[in-house]
């Protein structure tokens, strides 16, 4: 199933007031600079210079002193000059942790097995996998006419692609139905706009077709010569724009087949499972949609399965003549509906399969040719059910942990009589299974190697609900390791959260983890308002006008560990990235007395200006998920809230922020502000640490070792602070 707030997950960036007054003249590079000092006692934090921007609306006037370190070009000089400023002070107060970074790098990639392979997964004639070997920072993607691999031949070596790129990022392969063709997107910036390549898997060359522009996805027709692709805005980078391509003709020539011009609508493409149709999916943060494209017409237009309705989520799954529907249609909670193809455009012909239920939500369903499996969530649990689709006849999916996550995947053919799942909790590592569809029988086709002297045995995990202020029961995930840990407050613990556009953040491994746990940590995942870890509701009751409820549950979750002893007041811990940046933010104003340390990695904190400006990337699609501030109410309820304007003088944890200067959702000025407000109005003497990565983008680093520097980079800071030395 398209869950529709997967378009939007992390989607924000930071924006100028739109329709208030213009900027004031600019000053030169050299007067708009940043002031820092260095003298013999060490380094002082960089003092960014503050140039008064003053933005009216509503009869309410902000003055924004450091509207000014926005470059939409990133090549201001002055710009440039603050943020290797920042990285210099950051590198200098934390240079007496570069032995405990480097512990801690080794360890991270220690754990990672050097040489891996995917579980192999048939896809039309061929089954396909990822391998990574030795140093190597990317995969090198593989195929064969079996599941052993025995006439195995390589496809795509991202290694060999991006060993000229500080940044690199392969995207969206999809190979032709005739199995000759691969098409990826390829972006060497990290602004996640990518160009399409095409490349002849018989010849090893690539074809002449160079899409620019795109958004990385493409979907093949079924004549081999024709795809769909999606084309971004530039401005905005919203996916706008379904083109038709043929092989051998220039981008210019292509056919534009869909436009979407409700700018608070993401835009995305599919394919039916038995590749008869392809799909444009439309969605909002409230809204989803569906329009039908002939998958054997190279010619065929798109039509709306169904007129599009505020409030109404819908997605569809093909089996014969018959359309599987999950939607909220009368159902908060979601139910299963089915239709014959040729009445879908009437939701009147809509019949119920599976009912709504009030405690029970709907996730997702996967159909094969003699069974349907269907996902839901009770109490925070997420389970599997299959159904033979003949008798009806029904089986659960059973495994020992508590608490776990679990999601199928792979499952491409129709025919299949298995269904491939992942699975994982926070003391099992990540393991791929095959489901007998009849039996239910389980076959471990692999199970994440954890390198080194890991043992599962070691470690304990713990589901546990805390009661927030208005009496709600919050749940949370816990794991610790068993010999280091004692309920009695004196464990240092890290709380993390999300908390943003129903993303439910399922309880899973981490093996970097082990390094904070095997020190003594507890971890904490807070499942907060917002997410829908106890349905739709809990989403519903952590947006829009109702966004402080999952500030307020961050906080009494962490009163609530304290008070049962999970942790020591002392040595409390918060992290949080994107929209978990902005919790960040809120909790840091809100109680900034219950943690020692903060990490916001690239964070959202600018919550007005950004929504009041719709030219910036992604601001309108936002507005089902924290409102239209342009609208007076949510206007003052975003400021009441909104980390950059309510920062105020007061003591605020030690503080590490993190973001990269290409960064396509959060822009990079966001948290370059909030900092320097921070450090012009907090009276703590507490470290404040800003670490801008000036190749990457809103997911960091790419490849699978230097992205473990930043993680090292946060477990130094937060262990030095704990006074844990090695």
């Amino acid at each position: 199933m398209k869950v529709v707030q997967s378009f939007a997950l992390a989607a924000l960036s930071l924006a100028v007031l739109a329709g208030c007054n213009k900027a004031p003249e600019q000053k030169n590079a050299s007067e708009a600079s940043v002031s820092q000092e260095i003298n013999m006692a060490g380094v002082t934090a960089p003092v960014a210079n503050k140039i008064p921007f003053a933005m009216e609306i509503h009869g309410d006037t902000r003055t924004d002193n450091y509207y000014w370190m926005r470059d939409d070009e990133r090549k201001d000089p002055a710009v440039i000059a603050h943020l290797n400023a920042e990285n210099t002070y950051t590198d200098a107060m934390l240079a007496h942790t570069k032995t405990l970074q480097a512990t801690l790098f080794e360890e991270l990639k220690g754990r990672i097995q050097k040489d891996d392979d995917s579980v192999p997964t048939k896809s039309g004639d061929f089954y396909y996998s990822s391998q990574t070997r030795g140093e190597n920072e990317y995969p090198t993607y593989v195929r064969s006419s079996d599941a052993k691999g025995t006439d195995q031949k390589v496809i795509l070596d991202v290694n060999e692609l991006a060993k000229d790129h500080d940044y690199y990022s392969a995207t969206g392969l999809s190979v032709s139905p005739n199995g000759n063709l691969l098409a990826y997107g390829e972006d060497t910036v990290s602004r996640r706009i990518y160009t399409i390549l095409v490349k002849d898997l018989n010849t090893g060359k690539l074809l002449e077709d160079k899409l620019e522009g795109t958004d990385g996805d493409i979907v093949w027709a079924n004549d081999n010569k024709t795809f769909y692709y999606i084309k971004k805005d530039l401005q905005t980078l919203l996916g706008y724009q379904v083109y038709r391509h043929t092989l051998g003709t220039p981008q210019a020539q292509d056919e534009l087949v869909y436009e979407e011009t409700n700018t608070s609508y993401y835009t995305g493409l599919g394919k039916s499972k038995d590749k008869q149709e392809i799909y444009i999916w439309h969605g909002s943060t409230s809204a989803s949609g569906v329009s039908v494209i002939d998958a054997n017409d190279a010619k065929s237009k798109p039509t709306r399965l169904i007129e599009r309705e505020e409030n109404l989520e819908y997605d569809i799954a093909k089996h014969g003549d018959t359309y599987y529907i999950v939607t909220n249609l009368n159902a908060v909670n979601f139910q299963l509906m089915t239709v014959h193809k040729d009445k879908a455009h009437d939701k009147a012909n809509w019949r119920t399969l599976i009912p709504a239920r009030d405690e029970i939500k709907l996730e997702g369903i996967d159909l094969f040719a003699d069974h349907l499996v269907y996902k839901e969530r009770e109490m925070g649990q997420s389970r599997l059910t299959i159904r033979n689709l003949t008798s009806g006849d029904e089986q659960q999916l059973s495994f020992n942990d508590s608490s776990y996550m679990i999601h199928a995947y792979g499952n491409n053919e129709l025919d299949s009589q298995s269904l491939r799942v992942y699975y994982a909790s926070m003391t099992t590592p990540g393991s791929t299974y095959d489901i007998d569809l009849n039996s239910t029988a389980k076959t471990l086709l692999k199970q994440q190697q954890v390198m080194g002297d890991f043992d599962a045995d070691n470690y304990a995990s713990e589901r546990l609900f805390i009661t927030a202020r208005d009496g709600v029961k919050v749940p949370v995930s816990l794991v610790y390791r068993k010999d280091k840990f004692k309920k009695d407050g004196t464990n240092p613990l890290l709380q993390y959260a999300y908390g943003s556009y129903g993303a439910t953040m399922d309880p899973s491994f981490s093996s970097g983890r082990l390094s904070l746990l095997d020190r003594g940590f507890v971890f904490a995942i807070a499942h907060i308002r917002g997410s829908q870890m106890l349905g739709r509701p809990w989403y519903e009751d952590g947006k829009l006008l109702n966004k402080k409820n999952t500030f307020n549950d961050f906080v009494d979750v962490t009163k609530g560990l304290v008070t049962q002893q999970y942790g020591n007041e002392e040595q409390i811990f918060a992290m949080g990235g994107s929209a978990g940046g902005l919790l960040m933010g809120a909790v840091a104003n809100q109680a900034p007395e219950l943690y020692q340390g903060m990490v916001a990695a690239v964070p959202f904190v600018d919550v007005v200006t950004t929504m009041l400006d719709a030219s910036l990337p992604l601001t309108t699609n936002e507005y089902g998920e924290w409102g239209n501030p342009n609208d007076k109410v949510y206007y003052d309820y975003m400021l009441s809230y909104s980390p950059y304007d309510q920062v105020s003088k007061q003591a605020y944890p030690n503080m590490l922020v993190t973001t990269g200067l290409h960064d396509s959702q959060v822009q990079y000025f966001e948290p370059a502000k909030w900092v320097a407000k921070l450090r012009d109005f907090k009276t703590d003497d507490n470290k404040l640490l800003f670490k801008i990565d000036m190749e990457a983008g809103h997911g960091g680093a790419s490849g699978r070792f230097k992205s473990l520097e930043d993680t090292a980079l946060n477990y130094a800071f937060m262990l030095d602070l704990a006074g844990i030395k090695k």
